[in-house]
């Protein structure tokens, strides 16, 4: 029986979730510092869109004043990237995908203010019910990690920010040349906070100037080439056939990917405790709820057709509305 495009989609979109979840193994392999790490993921995705005429043909006409504002989403994009990458180093990927399953809870509370509308219950809801699974998951992790979990936390607050910005703003320009502006801006960012970083995080810091050796190097192709371009295509594609429903429920799952690969792959749950993991059964117990309670009362998902609004930017985080 051929499959259809509805179930095909599905597929595509598990898989970019699963593509999505070892961006925090890659990052654990690698032992760039979180700054040249982030820095070469973009500068590589950056380079790669460079060659898509497309991209050209977006930028060409795409009215200053958005080319800005997309440049300074751009900037919060790498500050996101920067903060997990460094949540990683400094604790390790499950800890880390922990954390960013808390975007939901502080969209939640940004996202009214952002796009000025009220706040719903059901979102203040989930922001009381996750902090029960914060406390378990701080009191389940070393103390050594724990610095790793507060720059986490700050890790899901930019994601929140970014990605409510990126939703009053996704339609209009095409996602290729947004992904290519916002990327490309952050990538400058990031080179003009490097002389800076030593002063300011020098956990973080490292020479951008020094080429990765050959495993850094095979590894951080694989990171912006198949962990990030990749699951882009697939996802625009995937989004077209799938309901708001569905692609929020997949793209929840990207912590659980996330650590149960770093268990197979890294052995990471010999550094943690069970608190940790009943504090991350918590935390996704509420951010599931929620779209279970955003679609009591609404009619069946339709095929209706999603926005990307962080598809290049962001792993898998606040993707539909």
């Amino acid at each position: 029986m051929p499959m259809t495009d509805r179930a095909r989609a599905q597929l595509q979109i598990h898989f970019c979730v699963l593509l999505w979840g070892f961006t925090a193994i890659l990052g654990k392999l690698i032992s760039l510092a979180a700054l040249p790490l982030v820095w070469w993921r973009m500068l590589l995705v950056v380079a790669a869109l460079a060659l898509v005429p497309r991209v050209w043909r977006g930028l060409s006409t795409l009215p200053p004043r958005l080319a800005l504002a997309y440049a300074g989403i751009g900037v919060l994009v790498a500050l996101h990237w920067l903060t997990f990458y460094g949540a990683i180093k400094l604790a390790n990927a499950s800890v880390a995908a922990t954390c960013i399953a808390l975007a939901p809870v502080f969209t939640a509370v940004i996202e009214p203010w952002v796009a000025r509308r009220p706040f719903r219950l059901r979102e203040l809801v989930l922001g009381v019910a996750v902090l029960p699974g914060v406390a378990l998951v701080v009191g389940g992790v070393p103390d050594g990690m724990r610095l790793g979990v507060a720059v986490g936390a700050l890790s899901a607050l930019l994601v929140a920010v970014f990605g409510s910005l990126n939703k009053r703003l996704v339609e209009h320009a095409d996602p290729l040349t947004v992904t290519a502006v916002e990327l490309g801006a952050g990538t400058l960012a990031l080179t003009a906070l490097a002389p800076l970083m030593p002063l300011l995080l020098p956990a973080f810091a490292g020479d951008l100037l020094v080429l990765p050796g050959l495993r850094d190097g095979a590894l951080l192709l694989v990171l912006a080439l198949g962990c990030t371009l990749l699951p882009f295509v697939l996802g625009l594609v995937a989004l077209r056939h799938l309901s708001a429903y569905t692609v929020q429920l997949a793209t929840n799952l990207e912590p659980v990917y996330a650590i149960v690969l770093a268990a197979v792959l890294l052995g990471e749950q010999r550094e943690l405790t069970p608190l940790f993991y009943l504090g991350v059964a918590v935390i996704l117990f509420a951010v599931f709820l929620d779209p279970l309670l955003a679609q009591r009362g609404r009619r069946p998902p339709t095929d209706e057709v999603q926005h990307p609004e962080v598809l290049g930017t962001s792993e898998a985080k606040q993707l539909v509305d």
